[in-house]
């Protein structure tokens, strides 16, 4: 290799560029993996496809297909976020198509053939019963003249030739339909506004007799403070489900009229239910169960011996894990890390040896440009401790000249019940690449440090969140591992939402960008979707009784506080957070002749740097440039 160069932060020339993301490239994160005997199914989305999200297929022979057509795009809208949006057996593929959001049946060889009417009626989480040839899904209703969907739990004929059939109803929310393997007894998860699943939930199970009816009903588990989810029946017909009664989300065995942890530990064998379809354990056997758990360094596979109750991790190389299914001796999931692309992965229980399947991004970079996240704690407000994982600057074919210390750029995830994981943060390379820090905060309120970590943003969503990321920067600025003078702070969303607020109600960044933030939070009360319609009351106050909380937490009303630039990502059609959020925003910034932009990043004009890529400049309204880069805007 060459000298290496000594060039400022922020200057290096990096091979990791926006086209090397998008070509051939497809997306695999909230998909959905399944087997089918010894055929594997999965789901990804492909951004070169407008989007689209495919089923695909590999038989017993290792041939691998397109199994849903061109024309399709297998995409729920139920809650917005979708997932579940598929379910196969013996070769039949039932899925939810994105456009018309109706239920299709299709064999393997043949078209699809759409088996619920064309109304606004949306399904996802379907399973199959086959004897009674008949598909149950969660249903989400928009035609009943409601001020929100209804949403229950339904049977529909496998050929769509007669009625669907209720089978639970009443709650404002139903999940994860099970079906028993004598086909006796259906379980299901349910829960009320304004809890969110990972707030408080129900486990059920119904009794079914012959023709599929419900006789009778009984909840097993979950209340208003306890998270219950993927409930799951074993081989010999025992009902499993996962809790936080401990405060971290654990398996459990629902056992006579009680239940009983199968493996108590203190980490995540489960995490917030944004997407339907996610897996965290399978069963590979009578006797064991495969699941995926996560601590702060990551998520590991594991198996537990359901007699003894023994934990035994499967060494992998990755730190991020998703669905996680069993058939026969073979286990297959998601897999990614902080080097390696997310791939599909298939691997033989009783060898251990790992097939790759499918790799997300197939692009070639040299380990030289990949900066491997450090977890770090940091002090925070009322004494406590916070988490996140820090990203330094690395390329291998540059050094910054002595004493300079290089631009951090503070990142935010959405949710804001949500986690930034040690996973394959492909954006975050980019910076890092070219000499620019990063810190991945999991504020207060992030999933995978239990219940009472999560529980920290109750009440004080704008607060706490705002406060950790603060204190994530100037933890590392103390360290010597930032330039205070050139830190900025971006997100999205609900992460967008953290942006706007930390910059009109604290001095302390130089630059942000917010990508479909919140910038008021009384038009998202009033505009958002059923699903997080109550949300606030949980994170902010009751609405409208607490109008005022919602004013003082919302970037909208004091936008003249703001003292540096800030960019605008909008999408024209976000049914979660509407486009006037932004476009508000923008109005009081243009009002109050505040610095601005709503298309791209800008963070070289800011910070006065010269990027070595060819980058279209950004027009930064009412900004002043840092001396020396007048020209490049």
């Amino acid at each position: 290799m060459s000298e290496r160069k000594q060039v400022p932060y922020g200057s290096w020339a990096s091979p990791i560029t926006p086209d090397l993301l998008l070509t051939r490239t497809v997306h695999m994160r909230n998909q959905m993996v399944r087997w089918d005997g010894e055929d594997l199914y999965w789901s990804e989305l492909r951004p070169d496809e407008a989007g689209r999200i495919v089923v695909c297929h590999r038989d017993e022979d290792g041939a691998i297909s397109d199994f849903t057509p061109q024309g399709f795009n297998a995409r729920s809208r139920v809650h917005e976020y979708g997932g579940g949006h598929y379910a196969v057996r013996h070769g039949t593929v039932f899925f939810t198509n994105f456009k018309d959001q109706r239920l299709y049946r299709q064999e393997r060889g043949g078209a699809p053939r759409a088996i619920t009417p064309e109304a606004d009626i949306r399904h996802a989480d379907m399973v199959i019963d086959e004897p009674r040839n008949r598909v149950i899904a969660v249903r989400e209703d928009h035609t009943t003249g409601a001020r929100e969907a209804v949403n229950t739990i339904v049977a529909l004929d496998a050929l769509g030739q007669r009625e669907p059939t209720s089978i639970a109803f009443g709650n404002d929310f139903y999940s994860s339909p099970k079906l028993s393997p004598d086909g006796a007894r259906l379980a299901w998860q349910t829960w009320n506004h304004p809890n969110m699943p990972w707030d408080g939930s129900e486990i059920w199970v119904g009794e079914l007799d012959r023709d599929g009816n419900i006789t009778s009903s009984r909840k097993v588990a979950g209340g208003v403070h306890e998270s219950v989810l993927q409930p799951e029946w074993s081989p010999s017909g025992e009902l499993y489900f996962v809790s936080d009664r401990n405060d971290w989300w654990n398996i459990y065995r629902a056992r006579g009229e009680g239940d009983e942890p199968v493996c108590r530990r203190a980490a995540e064998f489960g995490a917030p239910q944004w997407v339907f379809g996610q897996r965290f354990y399978d069963f590979s056997g009578p006797d064991e169960i495969v699941c995926i758990y996560s601590d702060p360094g990551g998520a590991k596979l594991g198996r537990i011996d359901l007699n003894s109750g023994h934990l035994r991790p499967i060494e992998l190389l990755y730190t991020t894990l998703a669905s996680v299914q069993v058939s026969g001796n073979k286990a297959a999931m998601y897999a990614g890390s902080s080097t390696l692309a997310e791939r599909l992965l298939v691997i033989d229980l009783d060898t251990l040896a790992q097939e790759v399947v499918k790799v997300a991004n197939p692009a070639h970079i040299e380990p030289g440009y990949f900066s491997v996240p450090k977890p770090i704690e940091f002090p925070t407000e009322h004494g406590l401790t916070a988490h996140a994982s820090y990203y330094p600057p690395r390329n291998h074919g540059y050094d910054a000249p002595a004493g300079e210390k290089p631009p951090l750029v503070v990142r935010c995830h959405g949710g804001p019940t949500g986690s930034a994981g040690p996973g394959y943060p492909f954006e975050i390379q980019y910076w890092t690449s070219r000499g620019l820090a990063v810190v991945d905060v999991n504020y207060g309120g992030s999933s995978g440090y239990g219940r009472a970590y999560r529980q920290r943003l109750n009440g004080n969503w704008g607060i706490v969140d705002v406060d950790d990321c603060i204190n994530a920067a100037r933890y590392l600025v103390e360290k010597g591992l930032a330039d205070p003078d050139r830190v900025s702070i971006t997100g999205g969303s609900a992460g967008g939402y953290t942006v706007l607020l930390s910059l009109t109600k604290r001095d302390f960044y130089n630059a942000g960008a917010s990508h479909y933030g919140i910038g008021d939070l009384e038009l998202f009360a009033q505009e958002t979707h059923k699903f997080e319609s109550h949300y606030g009351e949980t994170m902010v106050g009751p609405y409208p009784e607490r109008a005022d909380v919602y004013r003082d937490r919302s970037a909208i009303h004091f936008a003249d506080n703001m003292r540096c630039p800030v960019i605008l990502f909008q999408g024209a059609e976000d049914q979660i957070v509407p486009p006037d959020q932004a476009e508000t925003f923008v109005e009081a910034c243009q009002k109050k002749h505040l610095p601005y932009a709503y298309v791209l990043f800008f963070l070289a004009q800011v910070f006065g740097f010269e990027t070595a890529d060819e980058i279209e400049p950004v027009k930064i309204e009412n900004f002043q440039p840092r001396p020396g880069v007048g020209e490049r805007i």
